[in-house]
């Protein structure tokens, strides 16, 4: 009689778990890239106004993806709202990869992308960015085959910040129709540049966007995946009918009606991203011009003692020095412009004490 042991898929089997770094909520957070101004006040009036009829019944998705269909200027056959963009990552995989095929990611660049892909089965072929993190579009172009089903590519880029071409992007669709192409928009807001009007003309590209950055709605987990109505059809199917909760479908068309707040959360953004890259500059600290929410600096071998000389100070970063080609890298989520200055405060006084007031050589 042969093994009867229940078994995982060898995919999965070898995957490791994914945990998030342990954080203390206390502090000033800037190492997740959250939204520190909150969700619009409209947001927080909605939520009062939810009842028991509102969470005691199944949650309606469909009405919603009008609305954010609207917001797009799309059809509604075109968006699936999903559990923040990483349940659209994870469908798209489980749509289009199989054991065999092969998906395209660009390194540096966000964890989900490889993971989903490999639990498929598909083989992940890593193409590392162009100095200063530039956007390898050859390099990708010289790896796709006739096996390649996935490219993903994070714009802007997490955790450079860096930018992608919409040129160069739909140049990859173009040499590579079997593939599904998958533009992570998760950072759009701050950067100003989407594709989202290209959805129905390429009709292998694929927009995640998430509400949880410039929205301010990590905790309730809501993003959507646009597409042509072919191929996002097979990927709705695999959804499951309730992956979005109540709460969350009735915060969302509040939050995105309300432009003016939007406009003011990222005009801020942009305005103390400006100001951290000055104030790394006048110390001597690398930085890569971001499109994002966050900067990028490089402190070399001294990386994590920065990183505990500012928790020492109470503030939270990020140490992304694991990330192919970001050796000695800290990446700091812009935050308001109330913490921005407690920032460099902090910045200023870790740096110094770390004996780093002459920066890094690069």
């Amino acid at each position: 009689m042969g093994d009867t042991t229940l078994r995982p898929r060898p995919c999965v089997a070898g995957a490791t778990l994914y945990r998030p770094p342990l954080r203390d909520h206390a502090g000033l957070l800037l190492d997740f890239n959250e939204n520190a101004q909150g969700p619009s006040p409209r947001v927080l009036e909605r939520l009062q106004e939810l009842d028991s009829e509102s969470l005691c019944r199944y949650p309606q998705r469909e009405p919603v993806e009008r609305r954010v269909a609207d917001f797009f200027g799309l059809s509604p056959e075109q968006v699936l709202l999903t559990n923040g963009s990483d349940e659209a990552i994870c469908l798209l995989c489980r749509a289009y990869l199989a054991p065999g095929d092969r998906a395209l990611v660009v390194v540096p660049g966000f964890a989900m992308y490889e993971r989903e892909a490999a639990s498929c089965g598909a083989e992940i072929v890593r193409v590392l960015a162009g100095p200063r993190f530039r956007f390898p579009t050859e390099r990708l172009l010289e790896r796709v085959t006739p096996t390649t089903r996935l490219i993903a590519v994070a714009n802007p880029n997490n955790p450079t910040g860096t930018l992608a071409q919409p040129s160069d992007v739909l140049r990859l669709a173009a040499a590579a129709p079997q593939a599904a192409v998958l533009i992570d928009e998760a950072y759009a807001e701050f950067s100003y540049i989407s594709l989202a009007r290209e959805i129905g003309r390429v009709p292998n590209l694929f927009v995640a966007r998430t509400f949880s950055k410039a929205y301010g709605l990590a905790g309730l987990r809501v993003g959507a995946l646009l597409g042509s109505v072919q191929q996002l059809h097979p990927v709705r199917t695999l959804a499951l009918p309730y992956n979005v909760n109540a709460v969350a479908l009735a915060c969302l068309p509040v939050a995105i009606e309300d432009e003016a707040y939007l406009r003011r959360c990222v005009s801020e953004v942009r305005w103390g991203r400006g100001l951290l890259r000055q104030e790394f500059r006048r110390l001597g600290i690398r930085t890569w011009r971001s499109e994002g929410n966050f900067v990028l600096a490089e402190f070399g071998s001294q990386a994590a003692a920065f990183v505990a000389a500012m928790s020492r100070r109470g503030v939270s970063v990020r140490d992304r020095s694991a990330d192919p080609g970001c050796a000695g890298c800290v990446r700091i989520t812009v935050g308001t412009t109330e913490q921005v200055l407690r920032a460099l405060d902090a910045i200023a006084a870790s740096i110094d004490e770390i004996g780093m007031s002459e920066g890094v050589t690069s």
